[in-house]
């Protein structure tokens, strides 16, 4: 199952930080950049964890967090450089369940979005970003795919599928979760999207594209990276 997270923070560089990080553990990521614009993804959408910067443009996060309470009981974490306990206070008590104060470690972040994820009845481990077997070599955090000793240069798109099935190693992902996750929930038909993006990847990644040793079709199921 993939979890949405949506993160609220209008300085480009954190949140572009935190989108391509929490979307190579496993999350389906959707950013604003305002108030207005979270409200608006929020009414579209409800999404599994908010993590909410406090100083936007067009108000305060506290507002945010009142609103959603209001309305969902998902969990709600607070990242600020405001550093006053009362602050912390206020905004605790109106309903976020964790805080962290800027600058940040990402593994903190990813190890408390999971505690609020567990406390509301969801374990989510943490998710597996390397894969080696043989001549290939993942690495999702650096984005580097190597095989045979040699950089592969994928496109986006066809490092999302690849990212998507390491998540899932050695286990079968479905044509239509393959879909949803890499290209979105209104594209479960679009077959056709998924055999050309993995033939592109087995040219890639395979001695012998027509007969795969890594990337496994399942006949009729869908595809799976061969695991250790």
């Amino acid at each position: 199952m993939t979890l949405r997270l949506l993160v609220v923070e209008d300085d480009r560089e954190i949140r572009s930080m935190m989108q391509s990080t929490l979307a190579v553990e496993g999350f389906e990521v959707q950013t604003a950049v305002s108030l207005s614009e979270a409200r608006a993804l929020l009414a579209h959408r409800a999404p599994d964890v908010v993590v909410l910067d406090l100083g936007l443009p067009d108000g305060d996060g506290l507002e945010l967090v009142q609103q959603i309470r209001k309305q969902h009981s998902l969990p709600i974490l607070i990242v600020s450089a405001r550093h006053q306990e009362a602050q912390k206070i206020r905004l605790l008590d109106a309903g976020a369940d964790d805080y962290l104060t800027k600058p940040f470690a990402v593994g903190e972040l990813l190890a408390r979005i999971r505690v609020a994820l567990r406390h509301r009845g969801t374990a989510l481990e943490a998710a597996i970003t390397t894969h080696d077997l043989e001549d290939l070599h993942i690495d999702l955090s650096s984005r580097r795919v190597l095989s045979q000793g040699e950089v592969l240069h994928l496109t986006p798109t066809e490092f999302k599928l690849l990212a998507r099935l390491v998540r899932s190693a050695d286990r079968v992902v479905t044509h239509r979760q393959l879909l949803t996750d890499v290209w979105g929930p209104e594209y479960t038909e679009h077959t056709h999207y998924l055999r050309l993006y993995m033939g592109q990847l087995r040219a890639k990644i395979e001695r012998d594209p027509a007969e795969p040793r890594h990337l496994l079709t399942e006949t009729g199921v869908g595809y799976r990276l061969a695991g250790h």
